[in-house]
């Protein structure tokens, strides 16, 4: 699997994450900003920076990267159209490979074969465990709304 995974090593770096992450949802919050200075340290003219132009969903992706970092969260970043082993999947998923594997054989999640190998689209993978947590949620709403109708005081 082609991924970049790295974590932030000091608390420096950890405070320039979340500085940058608050600085980024600030711009998007209160504007349509698209443009970021790439300052050298120590540069006395902040206008002759090279200046980036970004969509705001990229800068929304940036911020939220930042904030899984300076949580020391590790980062991955791969494209969805990505094929992946049922290993991959497997940790993705946070499930052993065996249970992936049942999953794959019930037709929970597509898979196709590479000569005797199973792979998944990297995209179906993400789409069941989105799929997994909207259960999750819904189930978890019913139970508060059934204790709610039933004065259990929560």
């Amino acid at each position: 699997m082609s991924e970049v995974t790295d974590r932030l090593d000091s608390k420096e770096e950890v405070e320039l994450a979340k500085a940058a992450q608050r600085c980024i949802v600030s711009a998007l919050d209160h504007s349509r900003a698209v443009n970021i200075a790439i300052v050298a340290e120590g540069a006395e003219n902040i206008e002759d920076a090279p200046q980036l132009k970004l969509p705001p969903k990229v800068l929304r992706l940036f911020a939220d990267m930042l904030g899984s970092l300076a949580q020391g969260k590790a980062v991955a970043i791969m494209p969805k159209e990505l094929d992946v082993t049922t290993q991959e999947a497997a940790m993705f998923l946070n499930v052993s490979r065996p249970y992936l594997v049942r999953l794959l054989d019930e037709g929970k999640i597509p898979f196709h074969k590479v000569g005797t190998h199973r792979r998944i689209r990297f995209e179906d993978v993400v789409a069941y465990k989105e799929a997994r947590r909207q259960a999750s949620h819904k189930a978890l709403q019913e139970l508060a709304d059934q204790a709610q109708e039933l004065d259990m005081g929560y």
